[in-house]
C-alpha cells in the first residue's frame, strides 16, 4: 500500500493551433486513485467548467483535452496530480502548441532552394551560350581543305 505512483503517458506533447490537445497520465497503483487534479503552470486547478478544459478520469487514468489550443495561453508545463489514501503522487508534460503555418516553412525553404539554384543555372548557361556561338563561327570560317590560288586542286592539310 503506497501513495500513487503517476507516470505521465508523454512527457512532451505537441499540437498545432485551432487543433485539441489530449494530455494522459496513467497510475497502476494499490488502492487506486480516488481524486485527480490537473495544474497548469503550478497555478488554480484545472476544471471542466471553464469551457475549454475537458477532463475524463479513472481509477488508473486521467485524460486532460484543450479545445482549440492556442499558442500564447496554452503552451506550458501541465501537472496531474493524483491522490489515493496513502497520499498523493504527480508528474508532468510540456504542451508545445505550433503555428499552424509550422507545416508550411520547410516546404517554402525548398521551393526558395530550387528557384535559387535554376536561377544561377540559367545565369551560368546564358553567360556561356555566347562564348560557344563565337567559337563556333570561328571553326566555320576555318576550312581543313587548303585553296591555293595557283592550283584548281583543293589539297588537304595534314596537321
Amino acid at each position: 500500500f503506497f501513495p500513487p505512483q503517476v507516470v505521465a503517458y508523454k512527457k512532451s506533447e505537441h499540437g498545432n493551433e485551432g487543433d485539441t490537445g489530449v494530455l494522459t497520465c496513467k497510475s497502476s497503483s494499490f488502492p487506486p486513485v480516488s481524486a485527480w487534479v490537473w495544474y497548469k503552470n503550478g497555478q488554480e486547478p484545472l476544471i471542466n467548467d471553464s469551457g475549454r478544459f475537458i477532463v475524463k478520469s479513472g481509477s488508473n487514468k486521467t485524460e486532460l483535452r484543450i479545445l482549440k489550443l492556442n499558442i500564447e495561453e496554452d503552451t506550458g508545463n501541465y501537472h496531474c496530480n493524483a491522490t489515493n489514501s496513502f497520499g498523493f503522487g504527480g508528474a508532468t508534460v510540456n504542451l508545445r502548441v505550433r503555428s499552424r503555418l509550422a507545416a508550411l516553412w520547410p516546404f517554402l525553404g525548398i521551393v526558395a532552394e530550387v528557384l535559387v539554384l535554376v536561377t544561377i543555372i540559367f545565369i551560368y548557361e546564358k553567360r556561356r551560350k555566347p562564348d560557344e556561338v563565337l567559337d563556333g563561327k570561328r571553326h566555320l570560317g576555318k576550312s581543313n581543305a587548303t585553296n591555293h590560288k595557283d592550283k584548281n586542286v583543293r589539297q588537304r592539310n595534314a596537321n
